[in-house]
């Protein structure tokens, strides 16, 4: 009879492997702490945690791209060229690459890559690439260190500090109760 029940047993084992709940995994992208995991798993949508279903933790708050001032400086900074990429949710902007008119045979990329929300020179890194062609269309890409990274990065951190100012504070209570009637 108990040989009978570990036949059960290694079969009903077997079929749930080859049922695909069991599959392999790249430990690179997948966190070996089983908290990170359950958050990972949390941020993009694919479970919740039974003790969090009666708090209303975030109410009222919301992180979109437009209460972003680095996001939206970053934007309005390369209004002038199309994008290729831009993904919120990843944290980056990737131009197209671009030439002005007097340089026909070499052509610029940039890449930012938001590293915090916050407005600080360490929140976002500026690459640029830079292509240049023969007339044969035999093009070599490189990287630019260059200052004009910092200067984008400047100049987006001073745009995102003057959008920052005109963004109302979520968390902010607008209605002071010891103003009222006054």
């Amino acid at each position: 009879m108990n040989f009978a029940k570990l036949i059960i047993l290694l079969t009903i084992i077997s079929l749930l492997t080859n049922c695909g709940i069991y599959r392999k995994t790249d430990t690179r992208k997948v966190p070996v702490n089983v908290e990170d995991r359950v958050e990972k798993n949390i941020q993009e949508g694919r479970g919740f945690r039974l003790m969090d279903l009666g708090k209303n933790n975030n109410t009222g708050v919301f992180d979109f791209a437009t209460s972003n001032a680095l996001w939206r400086a970053s934007i309005d900074l390369f209004d002038f060229v199309p994008l290729s990429n831009v993904d919120y949710s990843g944290g980056i902007i990737i131009t197209d690459w671009f030439s002005d008119d007097n340089s026909q045979n070499e052509s610029l990329k940039i890449t930012v890559k938001f590293l915090s929300n916050e407005i600080r020179s360490d929140g976002l890194d500026v690459i640029i690439f830079k292509k240049t062609c023969d007339n044969n269309f035999n093009c070599a890409t490189v990287k630019l260190d260059s200052n004009l990274s910092n200067e984008i990065k400047a100049e987006i951190l001073k745009k995102a500090t003057m959008i920052k100012e005109q963004i109302p504070n979520p968390n902010e209570n607008y209605r002071n109760p010891s103003k009222i009637g006054d």
